[in-house]
């Protein structure tokens, strides 16, 4: 959440200041790639996703264990997937009331979806089930993909233009469509692998959650992230890692990341006990729905600029990096006011 609500502009405003061969490959690392390959930019939403499913064993495995009634888990499911889907529509202009041109896919809108699968699965099964069925989804995507013909172009295509999740997104989405030409990196078919992200997050909580000793907790996280990352690097040439269509290649490498993460925090935070390091982080991450909806609708760097406009005429072509900073430290104390009054938009 810090990136994409304006840490990311802090990165290309410091390659303004600094136009140098190291500025450009971090700002290139801050750019969705076109169509085939991974940069950091490109963790960041599989990594909520993954996050998501990291809290299921917390929340619905915990009060299934304790004997909670399953009705009343389904219909907190189920809310829970029909606000985010609405606020989706919501940050993707549904309040503009102008149908024909409203976007029904979106980041809000496959976290829903994405989330509501998971549950159910979790909800059903143990986690040999949860595990196999991470597997399976990976392997009848890849699959249908690379099967199925697409009509005129014919089967296993996996270009922009030829593939058939954007096919699919042609013929039964409206426009317009997101992050490329030919359909929606949010879109139909291609949501179907963003479940396994979610679960291998769900089987990443398992871990978390059990009796094991600490130590041997981040020594499997680590491990388990290699071995992904790993996996996808071997798919890679067969099923390229495309985020735009979420590949099973994609899948495994993002989850490889996420785990070596989640291994690294686990151990600075829990293990060793530096919490106070996360506090900045804290701050955004117990609100992360409010600042995304916020931050589509607000500039922080208004604001900021506001305060600090004073001191642009001395910044030369720091003046971008300023107003960066501004911006983040606006949207970080609006948190902070939120959090110090406990107020949190809890979904």
């Amino acid at each position: 959440m810090f990136w994409i609500t304006g840490g990311e502009g802090l990165i290309h405003s410091l390659y303004q200041a600094m136009p140098n061969g190291t500025m450009a490959a971090l700002d290139k690392q801050f750019h969705h790639v076109p169509w085939q390959g991974f940069v950091f930019y490109d963790l960041i939403f599989p990594l909520f996703l993954f996050l998501v499913g990291v809290v299921l064993p917390f929340s619905l495995t915990r009060r299934l264990e304790r004997g909670d009634s399953r009705r009343d888990l389904y219909r907190h499911i189920v809310q829970r997937f029909a606000l985010l889907f609405l606020l989706g529509l919501i940050y993707n202009g549904l309040l503009d009331l102008n149908f024909h041109h409203l976007r029904l896919p979106g980041v809000l809108q496959r976290i829903a979806l994405c989330y509501l699968i998971a549950a159910i699965i979790v909800m059903t099964t143990g986690v040999r089930g949860q595990a196999m069925a991470f597997g399976v989804i990976l392997l009848a995507y890849w699959a249908i993909v690379t099967l199925v013909p697409v009509p005129g172009v014919g089967a296993n295509v996996l270009t922009p233009d030829g593939n058939l999740s954007a096919w699919l997104d042609q013929h039964l989405l409206p426009r317009p469509y997101c992050c490329y030409l030919y359909g929606d990196n949010e879109g139909i078919l291609s949501t179907l692998p963003a479940i396994s992200t979610c679960l291998l997050g769900v089987l990443a909580g398992h871990w978390l959650r059990s009796n094991r000793a600490s130590a041997r907790k981040t020594l499997g996280l680590i491990i388990a992230g290699v071995l992904s990352l790993a996996l996808g690097v071997l798919w890679n040439p067969v099923f390229p890692i495309i985020k735009n269509i979420w590949t099973s290649s994609y899948v495994l490498f993002a989850g490889g990341w996420s785990l070596l993460l989640l291994g690294l925090s686990y151990w600075i935070i829990d293990v060793r006990g530096y919490k106070r390091l996360a506090f900045f982080f804290v701050v955004i991450g117990v609100n992360p729905i409010t600042i995304y909806l916020v931050d589509r609708f607000f500039d922080f760097r208004v604001v900021g600029d506001v305060f600090l406009h004073g001191l642009f005429p001395l910044a030369g072509a720091w003046v971008p990096f300023l107003s960066a900073v501004g911006g983040v430290a606006a949207g970080w104390l609006f948190l902070f006011y939120l959090y110090r009054r406990k107020i949190f938009l809890r979904v």
